[in-house]
């Protein structure tokens, strides 16, 4: 239980660095932005820019969110805080469809209007700067990802990942409608960026919900603890196996079979021992055992089958 606490201590810092990493990039954008807005008139760029704002609000509300899910199991969350992180992640679906509505809703009006840009060079020079710096920060963010499995950090690389594309979009509006005279592609473009962020939008919301709905594990991660649990004889009567996933932390029961003439001293010794190594095995994991004694039907085996896992 201390190294899981542990654990759990060190993956909240490196969130939390994540999520103020993510605010220092957000604000030093929306500065050098706003001027290059202001300066150019292009679509593309304002579109950018009201990304980057959206943007500097959710790394906000992702590092409250972060703080949240890192706070101890209390009385009133014997499991945690983790689901935080699933509210917070939906608040950024909710900032990222807010901001593709709008920047449709403008590129159309520019589009009709026919309104040109100016200042290239420093809207261009402003946008590769900010494909530097996000490019930074999401190579961070996909290392605290890896360590961590933070679902508030991983959607919040998924916007900074779209703003790649939302710079390079505005570097080719501002070519195409400066230097190649083609007036209407930076609002074309800014119409392009309002379907790439309502798809991202879309295939993010799937895993925020999955946590709040307690969704079972993707069926590759319950093969493989499966699999590990089929290495450990003791573990040979074990059924009823239940799976969710809780922000960063992941949380296992199951039912095992011992036999019937064992103590309950000694059948607590012996699968905690077992408990201990698979813990080692699946970080991050919780794990909870259930003894029956052998042959014992549970009302769980109520269930359809295919939600009684047994072992092979």
């Amino acid at each position: 239980m201390n190294d899981y606490r542990a654990q759990h201590a060190e993956r909240s810092t490196l969130a939390t660095r994540a999520a103020l990493a993510s605010v220092f990039v957000a604000l030093l954008l929306l500065g050098l932005k706003a001027w290059a807005a202001y300066s150019t008139a292009s679509m593309a760029m304002l579109g950018s820019l009201a990304d980057t704002a959206l943007d500097l609000i959710a790394s906000l509300v992702t590092l409250a969110g972060v703080r949240i899910a890192a706070l101890p199991a209390d009385s009133d969350h014997r499991f945690g805080h983790g689901k935080a992180e699933a509210l917070v992640a939906l608040f950024q679906i909710v900032l990222i469809t807010v901001s593709a509505g709008w920047i449709g809703y403008r590129s159309v009006e520019r589009l009709i209007a026919g309104a040109a840009t100016g200042s290239a060079e420093l809207g261009i020079g402003v946008s590769l700067f900010a494909i530097a710096a996000t490019l930074l920060l999401i190579s961070y963010q996909r290392h605290v990802v890896a360590r961590t499995g933070s679902l508030a950090i991983a959607t919040d690389r998924a916007h900074y990942q779209s703003d790649m594309l939302l710079n390079g979009s505005v570097i080719a509006a501002l070519v195409l409608d400066q230097f190649a005279g083609l007036i209407g592609a930076d609002a074309v473009f800014g119409l392009i960026i309002m379907g790439w962020l309502l798809i991202g939008a879309w295939r993010a919301s799937s895993r925020a919900i999955d946590q709040l709905m307690d969704r079972e594990w993707p069926e590759a991660q319950r093969a493989a603890f499966l699999a590990a649990a089929a290495q450990y004889p003791e573990l040979a009567g074990l059924h009823d196996l239940r799976t969710r996933t809780s922000g960063s932390n992941h949380f296992v029961q199951f039912h095992v079979w011992v036999p019937g003439d064992w103590t309950v001293k000694h059948a607590h010794d012996v699968i905690d021992v077992v408990d201990i190594a698979l813990q080692k095995r699946f970080p991050r994991t919780e794990i909870l055992i259930h003894l029956d004694p052998a042959g014992h039907t549970d009302r769980e085996t109520m269930l359809p089958s295919h939600l009684t896992e047994k072992m092979p």
